[in-house]
């Protein structure tokens, strides 16, 4: 085999196995075993070792002694350390991108805000949480300072390399974050002043972090 035909299936191997510890089918703790997984992709060991070691580098994947390859349990002081950043650069994100959201956008968001209200009747909550992303990003995409939209995708992508769709924890916070959705895109539509908007959103962030705290306390 070639080492570009290598780093394909590499890279394929790699997206398979990142997207079931993402979604939960292999979950904390969950023993990787190499050749069962090259089998059911269909590969050879050689690129789901390399696979394996990249999502070690990234945190997802430990090595254990006389066990093997794991997937990593989620760090409850990083998911606390960076909802509490989020909370604030998308705030201030979304604040700043307010008065330049139109009315197609606004359609848009709602449209999501709609879809996720279905998704909790037969409740996914790796589909809620993808949702629930794209409806913030029509909200915080036309921030005009590229800094803090930067942050806010940085906070964003460590919230999936946490795996953490809050909502598998906190299911009844999902219904409770479709309502504050519509309530800030009245805010928005209504053209409240920056200082509303950005409360309400951080307020938002915040309150999702504290369902989930509140749960995880003994």
């Amino acid at each position: 085999m070639t080492e570009a035909a290598v780093e394909s299936k590499s890279q394929q191997a790699y997206a398979a196995v990142k997207a079931r510890i993402v979604e939960g089918t292999y979950t904390p703790g969950y023993r990787l075993v190499l050749a069962k997984i090259a089998e059911d992709l269909g590969f050879s060991v050689v690129p789901v070792r390399e696979a394996i070691r990249r999502l070690e580098a990234e945190g997802l994947v430990k090595f254990e002694r006389n066990v093997g390859a794991t997937v990593s349990g989620i760090d409850p002081t990083e998911y606390l350390y960076t909802m509490q950043t989020l909370s604030i650069v998308e705030g201030a994100a979304t604040a700043l991108s307010a008065p330049l959201i139109d009315s197609v956008a606004i359609a848009r968001a709602r449209a999501v805000n709609e879809e996720m209200r279905e998704c909790l009747e037969h409740f996914d909550p790796v589909r809620f949480t993808a949702l629930n992303q794209d409806f913030h990003s029509v909200l915080f995409e036309h921030c005009p300072n590229p800094h803090i939209l930067d942050l806010v995708h940085r906070g964003w992508n460590r919230l999936a390399s946490l795996r953490s769709s809050t909502f598998r924890f906190v299911p009844g916070r999902a219904q409770e974050s479709v309502r504050e959705h519509e309530a800030l895109l009245q805010l928005i539509e209504n053209a409240a002043d920056a200082d509303t908007i950005e409360k309400a959103a951080r307020q938002h962030r915040a309150a999702t972090l504290d369902a989930y705290l509140a749960q995880a306390k003994p």
